[in-house]
């Protein structure tokens, strides 16, 4: 099982807007000792979000979803959810009752009696069209919800309304998983030495701690460091304590120069 998030909008790939979901999401699941395992950016294409959720669904990944849950012609994740599924579009009632109550709440701070049979307030329901058997995912902000469904959970796109719903979620779900897993991370800069050269030590490190992972990360350097490799290991704090001294000294053994990071 891994964590993962699909962000959906043209405007991230276009760059009309800068993504602000995966370094919050990062810290959200950092700060409760969670990691994800994977992410991806999608555009507005129905098909395309279908097939993706279609396929994350049927894995065991717990997986959060922002955008393209409105009610306007470019929102398409809750129709692509329900077909990922197989399931029909049906009205949440309570969801409809969060709406409406939305509405009501918004004309009396205009100052005007709301129509909750308008042609506009109608659609607006829209919102509350849910895959069948899903349930909702409170919004602190507005009180139109998001939805969850077989461990995806689906939250809009605009910051200010996800990030709390991402942290309920979290918080009444997965409580158990919070820092299950303690980790640690260990590195070295090794200046001027190639990666493939380095490659061999990194596979050995794997196979020798089956709790540990090996990351290395080239920079071409700057006006502080010059070239050199952040070469580390991560997992298991006793292991990767392991870990880390037997790179220190096979590196020593390869005779290239490494410093502490």
């Amino acid at each position: 099982m891994a964590i993962g998030l699909i962000i959906i909008g043209d405007e991230i790939l276009s760059g009309r807007r800068v993504d602000q979901h995966f370094p919050k999401v990062l810290q959200l699941l950092a700060a409760r000792g969670l990691q994800l395992g994977w992410a991806e950016i999608l555009a507005d294409d129905p098909q395309r979000i279908t097939a993706t959720l279609k396929r994350t669904f049927a894995s065991d990944d717990i997986v959060f979803c922002c955008g393209g849950i409105g009610a306007t012609p470019d929102d398409h994740t809750r129709q692509a959810a329900a077909d990922a599924l197989g399931l029909p579009l049906v009205m949440h009632e309570q969801g409809k009752i969060n709406i409406q109550q939305r509405i009501l709440q918004m004309g009396q701070e205009a100052g005007q009696p709301a129509d909750l049979n308008s042609a506009e307030n109608l659609h607006r329901l829209k919102m509350a069209e849910f895959a069948e058997g899903a349930a909702l995912i409170p919004n602190p902000y507005n009180n139109i919800a998001g939805f969850a469904l077989h461990k995806h959970y689906f939250v809009p796109g605009f910051p200010v309304m996800a990030w709390p719903m991402i942290e309920w979620v979290l918080d009444h779900h997965y409580a158990d998983l919070f820092n299950r897993e303690p980790h640690s991370e260990q590195s070295v800069f090794v200046y001027e030495a190639a990666e493939s050269a380095l490659t061999p030590l990194m596979v050995a490190i794997e196979a020798r701690f089956a709790r540990v992972k090996v990351f290395s990360l080239p920079s071409v350097g700057d006006a502080r460091r010059r070239r050199h490799i952040e070469l580390g290991v991560k997992g298991e704090p006793v292991q990767t304590a392991e870990a880390f001294e037997y790179l220190c000294a096979e590196l020593k053994k390869l005779n290239v120069e490494f410093s502490n990071s």
